[in-house]
């Protein structure tokens, strides 16, 4: 069974580009694009590796990182966080928040594969 990747962004563009990315090397790949109902998107969906964007409508990628941290069945989930804005104090911020791996935008296809699959082992690996 194919790993699935929950990806919480509201840019056309980038929502496109990561799912092709993705489902091209065998994930199955679902979308959100609110903030306010991001956390129980996570919750239903059960994926093995959310890509947050740190800026969504309604709610930051901050407060849902640190929601879903707080709950033991997505304590340990792991969580890539995508942002424009690339300071080290917003590296700090995710840091501190619970983020698996943080990555600014622009990045490149290779570096979001490399970073998804880092996260979570692919299915049939070592034995």
């Amino acid at each position: 069974m194919p790993k699935q990747v929950l990806v919480i962004e509201d840019e056309p563009n980038i929502i496109e580009a990561i799912s092709f990315i993705l489902s091209r090397d065998g994930w199955t790949v679902r979308t959100h694009s609110n903030g306010v109902t991001a956390v129980d998107t996570v919750l239903m969906r059960k994926p093995d590796v959310v890509i947050l964007d740190v800026m969504l409508p309604g709610k930051s990628g901050y407060d849902i990182l640190r929601e879903l941290r707080e709950m033991p069945e997505t304590s340990a989930l792991p969580i890539l966080m995508l942002t424009a804005r690339g300071q080290a104090k917003d590296r700090e911020l995710a840091e501190r928040a619970g983020v698996s791996h943080f990555m600014t935008k622009p990045f490149s296809n290779a570096e979001v594969l490399d970073a998804v699959r880092a996260l979570v082992p692919p299915v049939g690996g070592a034995t």
